[in-house]
């Protein structure tokens, strides 16, 4: 497991602060603060205090009621806040856990659960969510529901999210934290974050640790 540790609390200070612009436009990408956030050369940040799974009563892409912490519990879950009309981050990191994910036994692909909350709940209806995610994973979960909720329950893992905005040319934009943080199927704490920038690579190596609940 390529790795860095760092404490939750002082990430989730940080983290919070630093949101992408999934949308077109010169400042797609950037963060919206100069945050300073612990310097890691691995794939995984590791956090010595874990982050508990959100708070979050949603509705899946079939329309029903979808309780997060007690669905996922006891699996290997990776949770992602984004949204489909994204036209870059989103669904290349979608794209990079789907590769992986195909490189587990069979058993393991079905014992791992892979979360999209959307950031843009007005758009992203069950059945839009649920066709943009087919093309990615059919197994991927995706939740929509109200943002206010879905924004506090982001919060509660150190990710923050803005309310999309409507820009002077038409676009939508959803300013939103990239992070994506895997939870041990052994605790339910989330122990490991990932950036937008962890390779296809770095996640098949990663998974097979991570479905199997071994401690960072």
């Amino acid at each position: 497991m390529r790795k860095k540790a760092v404490l939750a609390a002082a990430f989730a200070a940080t983290a919070a602060l630093t949101l992408s612009a999934c949308g077109s436009g010169d400042d797609a990408g950037k963060p919206v603060a100069d945050v300073s956030v612990p310097a890691k050369t691995k794939a995984a940040t590791v956090l010595d205090q874990p982050f508990t799974k959100p708070d979050l009563v949603l509705t899946d892409t079939h329309g029903k009621k979808y309780d997060l912490r007690e669905q996922t519990k006891g699996k290997p879950t990776l949770i992602y806040f984004g949204y489909t009309n994204c036209p870059d981050v989103c669904p290349l990191i979608m794209s990079n856990i789907a590769f992986a994910k195909r490189a587990l036994p069979k058993a393991d692909q079905d014992n791992l659960r892979v979360v999209f909350v959307t950031t843009d709940p007005e758009r992203d209806t069950p059945s839009s969510l649920g066709s943009w995610l087919k093309s990615q994973d059919p197994s991927f979960i995706g939740l929509t529901g109200d943002f206010t909720a879905i924004q506090q329950g982001a919060r509660q893992i150190g990710i923050g999210i803005d309310a999309p905005k409507k820009e002077k040319d038409g676009t939508v934009v959803s300013m939103h934290g990239s992070q994506v943080i895997a939870f041990s199927p052994k605790t339910d704490k989330g122990y490991l974050l990932y950036s937008e920038d962890t390779s296809p690579d770095d996640y098949t190596k990663d998974l097979p640790e991570i479905v199997k609940g071994e401690n960072p």
